[in-house]
């Protein structure tokens, strides 16, 4: 229910106003004075404070300036006896909803009120909804407690309140859009756009125009002036996926703005000024395509002054468990589903997986096993044959879940790396006679 504060030292008006109120179906509460006013809105939430001018212990104009530097989403609507045009223009300057006459416009109240308490619940909402934006996008929306991932958060957390240019490293899937997001909502541009773009995506041409934009007539269809991305972010970040990607010709374009925020649009003479911060992404070895000529090396040291490797899904195998129980609860609210949890079974066939899409990958997994869920845990009965058929050796190569000795030896690996290299204790772990162990060991070439 809706909560309205009447401040009038009129009693009789007062009562009056807080039964029509009532009558709407409002909550109301009442008070004699500013002080008797301001207590109750510290102990209580308030949608819309209705409040005369003229008050013991000061004016209502003053009353709303006070209000909304403290609460800034109630609003104030003031009530005189005497209208006072200059009365009016200051409160209305000092924040105020509205200003009425006594009297004159007391048919005006109700519909006010609703309008004033639309806004609020408007405001509301925005805020709401920007704060689960920015919880999303945030440092603690990336799921994951194992030392690598910790590790790119610190590093990310470190570089996000400055202005440095940072480059993120690692395989596809590994969730670089989300890091370079939660990098600039931790940013002192939070409150500017997010632009993403990758590069792959497009050829030289479109890229260019889509990067920098175009001044009308700069070729065939370029009927009007258009913005780039660029200018899109003024003030903000960019998000450059898929980096080496990007053609010789654009890279120097790239430099440029990175060296003086300045760039020349498709089909201009004259330069364009931004500010803005790039965060870039790739899945190649930029080093490499810097000594085979396909990078610029002058730009690779300007953005790599801040690198973060995102691990592969492979080296946080003890984060498969809570990602997969994460994008479970994901799924199962979109599919409307009830879902038991997960099965032993079903969490060990994932932490056998080489993951080559990663993050990306182990989501579609999920979602395809709850479309396919009839009852009880997701079990492995729901996931896709590629899973059940091949799983990753130690080595990388693709071995066959169904065969035991692979399985045998993709278990002592596992268990020999946790001791690492302990044959003692790796004997003890998996049961078995260290004799036997170092059979083991020899025969699948386990070092």
């Amino acid at each position: 229910m809706k909560t309205i504060l009447i401040i009038d030292d009129e009693e009789k008006l007062r009562h009056l106003l807080s039964r029509i109120i009532s009558l709407e179906g409002y909550e109301v509460q009442e008070s004699a004075t500013i002080k008797a006013g301001l207590k109750k809105l510290e102990s209580a939430d308030f949608d819309v404070v209705l409040s005369d001018v003229k008050l013991p212990d000061g004016t209502g104009v003053d009353l709303v300036k006070e209000i909304k530097s403290k609460y800034p989403f109630i609003e104030v609507i003031l009530m005189t006896a005497y209208g006072n045009i200059p009365d009016g223009i200051q409160a209305m300057k000092n924040g105020a909803f509205d200003y009425l006459t006594k009297g004159d416009d007391n048919n005006k109240i109700i519909p006010l009120l609703a309008r004033a308490v639309e806004k609020v619940a408007l405001q509301k909402r925005v805020i709401s909804l920007e704060q689960q934006v920015t919880k999303k996008y945030s440092f603690e929306s990336i799921v994951g407690k194992s030392k690598l991932i910790q590790q790119a958060i610190e590093l990310s957390k470190k570089v996000a309140p400055t202005d440095t240019s940072v480059l993120l490293l690692g395989e596809t899937g590994t969730g670089k859009e989300v890091f370079a997001q939660a990098i600039h909502n931790e940013s002192l541009r939070k409150n500017k756009s997010f632009v993403a773009i990758n590069c792959s995506a497009f050829g030289k041409d479109i890229l260019e125009s889509e990067l920098f934009g175009y001044k009308a007539g700069a070729f065939t269809g370029a009927n009007k002036d258009k913005k780039g991305l660029f200018e899109e972010a003024n003030g903000g970040t960019i998000f450059l996926d898929e980096l080496g990607e990007m053609s010789l010709e654009l890279q120097a374009k790239l430099l440029r703005v990175l060296e003086s925020g300045e760039f020349i649009k498709v089909g201009d003479t004259k330069s364009t000024k931004v500010n803005v911060r790039v965060v870039a992404a790739t899945n190649r070895d930029l080093l490499k395509d810097c000594e085979s000529g396909h990078f610029r090396s002058d730009l690779y040291y300007r953005l790599s002054v801040f690198q973060i490797m995102l691990p592969p899904l492979k080296e946080r195998i003890s984060d498969i468990e809570v990602l997969a129980r994460h994008f479970l609860t994901t799924y199962t609210e979109k599919a409307n589903k009830k879902i038991a949890g997960i099965s032993k079974d079903y969490i060990e066939q994932l932490s056998l997986h080489h993951w080559p899409g990663n993050i990306r990958e182990l989501k579609n997994v999920i979602e395809r096993s709850v479309i396919l869920h009839t009852e009880g845990e997701l079990s492995i009965d729901s996931l896709p044959l590629e899973i059940l058929q091949h799983t990753a050796s130690a080595d990388g190569k693709t071995i066959s879940a169904f065969d035991l000795s692979s399985v045998e030896k993709l278990h002592i690996q596992k268990v020999f790396n946790y001791t690492k290299g302990n044959k003692t204790e790796t004997a003890r772990l998996l049961n078995i006679a260290l004799t036997t162990l170092y059979r083991k060991l020899e025969e699948y070439k386990i070092s």
